[in-house]
């Protein structure tokens, strides 16, 4: 990424450190996040559901919460099934 950008590697740290941070900022105020040509960044929420522990079979209850979603825009896709 550096060498791309003509950015030192520092440099080039702490911007990607920066762009992260944004998204990760706009992503728990609720926001979505797109990036045309690219994808989009938000949230998704997962409701509450019955598991079961896989070693001793019990019955356990997982409780709602929300998870950070990526969805690859169509370019992107493309390039990757060239």
């Amino acid at each position: 990424m550096a060498e791309k950008s003509k950015l030192t590697k520092k440099d080039a740290e702490l911007a990607l450190k920066s762009f992260i941070e944004s998204v990760e900022e706009a992503l728990e105020n609720g926001e979505k996040v797109q990036l045309v040509g690219f994808g989009t960044f938000e949230t998704r929420e997962r409701a509450a559901r019955e598991g079961r522990n896989p070693r001793t079979k019990e019955v356990i209850n997982i409780p709602a919460t929300t998870v950070p979603v990526f969805k690859a825009g169509k370019e992107f896709k493309d390039k990757v099934n060239k």
